[in-house]
């Protein structure tokens, strides 16, 4: 069994659809091996797959590596994945299978509070984030992969974050909107957090005000 680093959080229709949208993407990373699987959701809302067969153990690593796991322990030193639940002026509260509080001194994203930073980088909430783990259990920081990553959305033509909406009703969502033709891609951040990646001449701000009425989701802006 691996639990994966991220949430299915919606309910109803819409929950049905994501473990859908959840069963092709694992089916599209294992598919070729001999294993059989199912997608379920643990209490705390974490994916979970369980898999049998030959190449269980390779089926294992493969989902680890794309979706990250959630694990029952933590090493000193070591990376892992948490997915963004609160922020305040103390810092960010991460849920990696428990909370963990990554303080303010230890996000390395430049000026301001976590609450600014949030809204600089365009997060959203529940969106996977990798930290590393402190010896202390308090000191914990983002990964330096982590910070590149979301510097390096500053730099490109801009962004629109979305969360509670799969890959592909976001992607749907933007062709209803008739703003297809202004986007480069739909980049999947977790089951239900996608990033928008705006094209040079598309604002970003203009991108969310369209969508923003066919979207039940909390959405932010990356202005370069």
């Amino acid at each position: 069994m691996v639990v994966l680093a991220t949430k299915v959080y919606v309910q109803g229709d819409a929950r049905e659809r994501s473990l859908d949208a959840l069963r092709s993407l694992v089916g599209n990373e294992i598919e070729d091996l001999d294993v059989e699987y199912t997608v379920g959701v643990r209490r705390d809302e974490f994916a979970v797959v369980t898999i049998e067969g030959d190449d269980e153990v390779v089926a294992r690593n493969i989902l680890r590596e794309e979706f990250g796991e959630i694990t029952p322990d933590f090493e000193a030193g070591e990376t892992y994945v948490g997915t963004l639940e609160a922020w305040d002026e103390d810092g960010f509260v991460l849920d990696a299978g428990e909370e963990v509080r990554v303080p303010a001194s230890e996000l390395g994203l430049g000026q301001g509070t976590p609450v600014q930073i949030v809204e600089r980088f365009g997060l959203v909430q529940h969106m996977p984030l990798r930290f590393v783990f402190a010896e202390d259990g308090e000191s914990h920081r983002l990964a330096d992969a982590e910070r590149d990553r979301l510097y390096d959305w500053t730099r490109g033509a801009g962004r629109v974050n979305v969360n509670s909406a799969t890959r592909g009703e976001v992607r749907a969502t933007v062709n209803r909107a008739g703003h297809a033709r202004d986007i480069v891609t739909v980049e999947r951040l977790g089951l239900l957090e996608q990033s928008i990646v705006c094209k040079d001449e598309t604002d970003p701000p203009g991108l969310l005000a369209a969508i923003g009425d066919y979207l039940p989701a909390e959405i932010r802006c990356v202005i370069p």
